[in-house]
């Protein structure tokens, strides 16, 4: 049912009726043409999953939880990824697509390089995206988009990471990642993926990165666009994990 899947905010219980609003609303409507009596499945702000019926849908829409779904196991890999801002409107793809490949938390990263810039509700929009996407998708939670960080801020939180993977187009002597990962994710919770925009980082970047714990990869001869990066690394993380 991920097409009737939509989030609701606070914590509720069976037989509670909510109002669902907003552009979700508008999709139950006028692009699903659901209708009282139809069957949604909402997710509070607390992850709880409710098999719901509408109860109203002339103005908004209001629903009825009918009863608790049980929630699927949660993913034993837990990977955030910190995205170098790229131009233009690169960063809606970055964000609807490794949202669902079940990214838990974006962090878009302002480092050297850096052109972008996360001017005025950008951020908002960067969620409404994730949030979307969740939806889309089936997730149970949303990815969360965290405001932008500045790279030495980031470095200093590799620490709360069991491994740290830090793609760099001119890293050399760099392990196979088929070699590298099988081993390094063994027995592993929690991965940061850190991206770094059109340019690339500096080489003082992956320096400072290496002294702060990453493991600097090559991923292969080609040099991948910003927006394919994260992509191609989750996708092989999750495949070996699997």
């Amino acid at each position: 049912m991920p097409a009737r899947r939509f989030f609701i905010g606070g914590v509720h219980e069976p037989g509670d009726t909510v109002e669902v609003a907003g552009p979700d609303a508008r999709k139950i409507r006028a692009v699903l043409r659901l209708k009282e009596g139809d069957a949604l499945e909402l997710i509070d702000s607390a992850g709880s999953i409710f098999a719901s019926d509408i109860v109203d849908a002339r103005d908004g829409v209001r629903a009825q939880l009918r009863e608790r779904v049980a929630s699927p196991e949660r993913e034993r890999l837990c990977i955030d990824v910190a995205q170098g801002i790229p131009k233009g409107q690169k960063m809606d793809f970055v964000i609807e697509k490794v949202s669902e490949l079940g990214v838990r938390r974006i962090v878009p990263l302002l480092s050297q390089r850096v052109q972008g810039a996360p001017g005025d509700g950008k951020i908002e929009r960067w969620r409404r995206i994730a949030k979307s996407a969740a939806e889309q998708c089936g997730r149970h939670d949303i990815a969360e988009v965290a405001e932008p960080v500045r790279f030495d801020a980031l470095l200093s939180t590799f620490g709360e990471y069991d491994a740290v993977l830090f793609p760099w187009e001119v890293a050399s002597g760099a392990q196979p990642l088929r070699e590298l990962l099988p081993a390094l994710i063994d027995g592993t919770h929690r991965i940061l993926v850190v991206i770094g925009p059109e340019g690339g980082f500096s080489h003082e970047e992956a320096e400072g990165a290496a002294r702060a714990g990453a493991r600097v990869v090559s991923l292969g001869s080609r040099i991948l666009r910003t927006e394919t990066a994260a992509l191609v690394l989750i996708a092989i993380v999750q495949y070996i994990a699997e």
